[in-house]
């Protein structure tokens, strides 16, 4: 299986796993009648437009890994934030505490 991160540090993707269904256009396809050709897509914002960058099934795993990383990393780097934000009130309330305020 080819692998698309390269480098020793794990694939990060912002966007979201889609899938394309749609219909050829050729009377004698399948999908004339039936289900539509799906195919697996990934979508993402670049210079403030959406982007889009069809998969090879093969990727697919890879991606939805890359994606899931992304989400948790951005819960992480939230999660902290948070904390950071009570640690400052903290050192705040403590230190008007000893000023008298």
């Amino acid at each position: 299986m080819p692998c698309i991160a390269t480098s020793a540090r794990p694939l990060l993707l912002h966007g979201s796993l889609i899938t394309f269904r749609r219909r050829c256009g050729k009377a004698s396809c399948r999908c004339a009648t039936g289900d539509p050709h799906e195919s697996p897509a990934l979508t993402f914002t670049e210079g403030g437009r959406t982007k889009t960058m069809t998969l090879k099934s093969s990727e697919v795993a890879e991606v939805a890994a890359a994606l899931a990383r992304y989400e948790q990393a951005q819960a992480d780097l939230e999660a902290r934030a948070v904390a950071g934000i009570a640690s400052l009130r903290t050192r705040r309330l403590l230190r008007d505490r000893r000023s008298g305020r």
